[in-house]
């Protein structure tokens, strides 16, 4: 895509924010350093209240196509707009000449833009597109078209570069995985039996969550506005955990750097509920410290697509899981992004009446994968890669207070831009948790990643990450 996002992506998002703010008189107002898949969200075998709830991907809504074309061209034009008349970049000054070329599937290449534009930008605006119809009575697979129809858009006529088919790729499927997360956090968190500053509170949250759903809800003159909640007012099971402690951590060899560290882990509804559903279970992960290369050291979204029932009785469960994935990871040691899908299996045994057992085993293709390039193809620091990732784990409870859990994920990933090469992931991680309370934990996780790089006519590379992460954890239902 483009040098729009490495202007600051906050800029960009907190101007879009501006304009939907504005038009409702209201001044009220992002592991693991390693590679992420679903099964930790599962292995971890604390209790859970069952609760039945319909989802939102099965309610009948009024589609408003006329609307959702606006607002995706207010994502499309917000945006352009700032970068050619307010910031000035060369690459908004676009002419018919370059949408002419651009227009020519033939010119398509991939692009050089930085590792956080590329991996983390494009999908967040790729969310704002694919909101635009879901927010607006689409389903989830009827808005998934809107993703890429906006990225088409914009990479053709909204830039005087080169459309790049990586960048398509990012904002679609990310886009995609991202918008249908924040469209269902945001409409779980606003309860419209709420009052006072704790609504103000929940809507402008929902705002910034999913900017579209905000606007939405100031367009029908919702916001703010106390009712009871209607039968399409989504009561799915909604859970936050906040982890705050001490992280060590070495990329070469033995613990020498420590500092604060942070974790933010929602999970949205049950892997068991709903299971065929889409999203109808998302598992959301964001840590963060400042001892690291990056304030933001990872973001990482599960979400279910379908499930299959593979056995359920008074000894065990087994469900099938279809997943969208999507991983951003950046920290002193190794930085990765990743889209991929993936066949989950998880498994629960009852092994005594106070004992459970929990086992996940995943693997499926990396559609689009970033992987660190010391040698710097075209002056990027990152390969674009395509592969394969797998994963094994296990997860014991003893009495809902002591909680061990392991796992193994890997990799294979092959270069399709960038110097002849091929990289290997390995991750091993765990954790020992003691429940103190029914909401107040104490914990400790050690992990290792390496990701290994084989070059043609370069040497090999070893990107390394162990630590060591003891936190205080916090759960409550929301």
């Amino acid at each position: 895509m483009n040098k729009f996002y490495s202007i600051t992506l906050s800029k960009k998002f907190k101007a879009l924010l501006m304009l939907l703010v504005a038009s409702a008189l209201y001044t009220s107002q992002v592991s693991a350093q390693v590679t992420f898949d679903a099964q930790k969200a599962f292995l971890d075998t604390t209790k859970k209240k069952q609760i039945t709830e319909v989802p939102l991907n099965t309610r009948s809504q009024k589609k408003r196509f006329g609307r959702a074309v606006l607002y995706l061209g207010i994502a499309e034009f917000t945006p352009f707009a700032y970068d050619r008349w307010i910031a000035g970049k060369d690459y908004a000054k676009i002419t018919f000449a370059t949408v002419g070329h651009n227009l020519n599937p033939g010119h398509w290449q991939i692009d050089n833009d930085p590792f956080q534009t590329n991996q983390f930008g494009h999908p967040f605006h790729g969310s704002l597109f694919y909101s635009s119809f879901r927010v607006n009575g689409y389903s989830f697979w009827e808005a998934a078209p809107a993703a890429a129809a906006g990225s088409y858009l914009w990479e053709t006529f909204a830039e005087t570069q080169a459309p790049a088919p990586n960048d398509f790729i990012n904002t679609t499927f990310g886009g995609i995985v991202l918008g249908e997360m924040t469209y269902r956090f945001a409409n779980r968190l606003i309860n419209n039996r709420a009052t006072g500053f704790k609504r103000q509170v929940q809507e402008v949250a929902g705002l910034i969550m999913n900017p579209m759903n905000g606007l939405n809800r100031i367009v029908d003159g919702r916001w703010g506005k106390v009712r009871a909640n209607s039968a399409l007012h989504d009561s799915t099971k909604l859970n936050l955990e906040v982890d705050a402690g001490v992280r060590y951590y070495n990329t070469v060899a033995g613990f020498n750097t420590s500092g604060f560290y942070g974790r933010a882990k929602l999970t949205y509804g049950l892997p068991y509920d709903n299971y065929r559903v889409p999203f109808s279970n998302i598992y959301v992960n964001a840590e963060f410290g400042r001892d690291d290369s990056a304030k933001v050291n990872a973001i990482n979204v599960y979400g279910s697509l379908t499930g299959w029932e593979l056995k359920n009785d008074s000894s065990s469960r087994h469900l099938a899981v279809l997943s969208a994935n999507y991983d951003y990871i950046r920290n002193a040691g190794v930085f990765y992004g990743g889209q991929s899908v993936k066949l989950n299996v998880f498994s629960e045994y009852n092994l005594h009446r106070k004992v459970k057992f929990n086992t996940g085993f995943s693997a499926g293709p990396v559609l689009l994968g970033a992987a660190p390039d010391p040698y710097f193809y075209n002056s990027r620091n990152y390969d674009y890669t395509t592969g394969a990732s797998f994963a094994a784990g296990g997860g014991l409870s003893i009495k809902d207070r002591f909680f061990l859990n392991a796992e193994y994920r890997g990799g294979y990933l092959a270069t399709i831009n960038g110097y002849s090469s091929h990289y290997l992931l390995h991750t091993i991680t765990s954790e020992i948790r003691f429940a103190v309370t029914k909401d107040l934990s104490l914990c400790a996780d050690p992990g290792y990643l390496v990701i290994k790089g084989k070059y043609n006519k370069f040497a090999e590379t070893q990107n390394t990450y162990s630590y060591f992460r003891a936190t205080v954890r916090y759960g409550l239902n929301l």
